[in-house]
């Protein structure tokens, strides 16, 4: 089911998290920061709407790196639900992307709720003392790449790291919504 994120609260410090990865370490979010700032994003593998801007989510994480800005994949999925999300296969995606950040398993489900995440792809955008300054969408992509798009994401954390303060207006993310286990 498709889900829009709320408004985030904008000036709220990032929880703290400590999850695998796909390449066997543990991360924790002083881990994952750049001196810059932080984009945790909220990923899966099977999402039509993450597919559609991988590659493009590959390349901003490049360039933002070159800014001294982090960024970090979460995979919150019910992997047993949805096996494409799963462990495993998250191992494959990020071997077979040559993904230029940890991409991390939140098996409990407790980082999303933490975050307040609800759909995939979903961006935060962090400044250097990990303050929220952007919730929202990389660009105006859905289920197929808009040619062109204004780079969004890119745009607001080139602005926090240059400033601190985040774009006045941000585009909430759109996507599939987070797979919750059923308890």
């Amino acid at each position: 089911m498709a889900t829009e994120s709320p408004a985030g609260e904008l000036g709220v410090a990032a929880p703290a998290f400590s999850l695998p990865a796909t390449d066997g370490k543990t991360y924790t979010l002083d881990d994952v920061r750049g001196p810059n700032g932080l984009v945790v994003i909220f990923m899966c593998n099977h999402c039509p709407y993450v597919k559609a801007v991988l590659p493009r989510i590959v390349s901003e994480a490049r360039e933002l790196a070159a800014l001294g800005i982090g960024t970090v994949g979460i995979n919150s999925n019910d992997g047993a639900a949805y096996p494409e999300d799963s462990f495993e296969r998250m191992g494959e995606l990020a071997s077979q992307l040559q993904l230029p950040f940890p991409y991390l398993y939140d098996e409990t489900q407790q980082v999303a709720r933490a975050y307040g995440a609800v759909c995939t792809p979903e961006f935060y955008g962090f400044d250097a003392n990990l303050l929220l300054r952007y919730r929202g969408r990389l660009d105006a992509s859905r289920k197929e790449p808009v040619a062109d798009a204004r780079r969004e994401l890119f745009e607001a954390m080139q602005q926090i790291a240059q400033t601190g303060i985040g774009p006045d207006t941000q585009n909430p993310a759109f996507g599939c919504s987070i797979k919750w286990k059923i308890e």
